[in-house]
């Protein structure tokens, strides 16, 4: 790729969600509002290795598209009942039209970009829809890269992305940021998103790596964006804590060839300080906002309990054991429940964790979760039962789709002693 071209490219990965916003501020049409901005990206991809990279390149995109959007405007093709008001303006101040639009996307502001998340995170949308399109339009990545991200095939994902963006349309979705209690339900639907992203990129469902680190830079950033939106907001500070306190580890979670390290293994010298005194405050934010009994608040306090701690042996456990059982009065789920019996095991004792863990057995939900038998065998393992840790693991190794996760698992049973149980 030229320098050039890469110049353009990151110019884009800035710009596009400005451009995108402006631009649907003004035609109400968020799959159209794209069509116009890659308009103004194919235009810069023409021009700029003939006449030279702008001085201003963001700028000049925004005027680019500009220049599409009323010749678009001008062309009638809004004309219709579902653009009558903009329609009616257009008929009684044609003539002012283009200063209308300059003025309109000169004057982008966050309340743009914010409308432009609800609307990608619309819960009219299926869930891998708003995730697709809030990847593609908020955080700028090419429907490859996207495709990559989650291991689709591009045609897969491209679909996914028109089935969305055509959703929106024929729902009539507001180009707006809803209000009261509308906005409390919406933020919900924006935070999961920006939650899966995030949890997709610290543990890859599948694939050759045990971490997807741009999915989780793109959740932070999203989630940096969102607390400057909506300051108030205590969740978006509890899920912001609790990305950045889970980031924090990222440097230590890999060894030198890309082999998972858990937790209590990691070299917590290498954790990033900076980024865990940041989620301690965006923490302590939510807590200040009446929000610290909220849901991604407590998982956030959780993964402060580990960030304090220097050493594995310094967790305080007893706690963590608590914040999950808060955890599991406002968000009862078997996952949760999962992981307080980790907690309780490294409490209690491997015996106490394993009854806990033998509650769950019969859970719908985790019949095709690797990690149920991972923890059940290490549970055995701490017991010295180590005939049937051997089977669990063996469960465990056919279940997961994760490369790294899987050899995680084969050297926990290499490492295990022959002696039965």
């Amino acid at each position: 790729m030229s320098k050039i071209h890469q110049t353009i490219e990151a110019v884009w990965k800035i710009e596009s969600t400005r451009l995108i916003a402006g631009i649907a501020r003004v035609t109400r049409d968020v799959g159209l509002a794209e069509e116009l901005a890659q308009d103004a990206l194919v235009a810069a991809l023409e021009q700029w290795p003939e006449e030279g990279i702008p001085e201003k390149p963001g700028a000049w995109l925004m005027t680019a598209a500009k220049r599409r959007a009323i010749d678009y405007l001008r062309r009638g093709q809004m004309l219709d009942q579902k653009h009558g008001e903009i329609a009616r303006e257009i008929e009684f101040q044609q003539q002012q039209l283009s200063d209308a639009l300059d003025r309109a996307l000169d004057q982008v502001i966050d309340d743009d970009v914010l409308r432009l998340i609800f609307t990608a995170c619309h819960p009219v949308l299926a869930m891998e829809g708003r995730v697709a399109l809030t990847l593609r339009l908020i955080c700028g990545l090419t429907t490859a890269e996207i495709a990559r991200a989650f291991l689709v095939p591009e045609k897969t994902l491209g679909q996914r992305i028109f089935r969305a963006k055509r959703t929106l349309t024929e729902a009539h979705v507001p180009f707006e940021t809803p209000r009261g209690d509308e906005l409390r339900r919406r933020v919900e639907s924006v935070l999961s998103v920006v939650y899966l992203i995030f949890n997709e990129g610290y543990t890859a469902t599948s694939g050759e790596e045990w971490m997807r680190v741009a999915l989780c830079d793109d959740a932070l950033r999203l989630g940096r964006i969102l607390v400057e939106l909506l300051p108030g907001e205590s969740e978006i500070h509890g899920l912001l804590a609790l990305m950045e306190l889970q980031a924090s580890r990222t440097a230590a979670r890999r060894g030198r060839n890309g082999q998972a390290i858990l937790l209590l293994e990691q070299d917590r010298s290498l954790w990033d300080y900076a980024q865990i005194r940041r989620g301690m405050t965006a923490l302590e934010q939510a807590k200040k906002l009446g929000g610290g009994a909220g849901n991604y608040a407590l998982q956030a306090a959780i993964s402060a309990c580990h960030a304090r701690a220097r050493t594995p042996q310094e967790t305080n456990w007893e706690q963590i054991v608590l914040l999950y059982d808060a955890l599991l009065q406002i968000s009862p789920s078997p996952i949760v429940a999962l992981n307080r019996a980790v907690a309780v095991g490294m409490e209690r004792g491997p015996a106490a964790g394993l009854a806990e863990l033998d509650t769950l057995g019969a859970e719908p939900a985790l019949a095709g979760y690797h990690l149920l038998p991972s923890i059940r065998g290490d549970l055995l393992i701490k017991l010295g039962r180590f005939t049937e840790a051997r089977e669990e693991i063996q469960h465990a190794i056919d279940m997961t789709q994760n490369s790294r996760e899987k050899e995680l698992l084969m050297e926990r049973l290499e490492r295990m002693p022959k002696a039965h149980s």
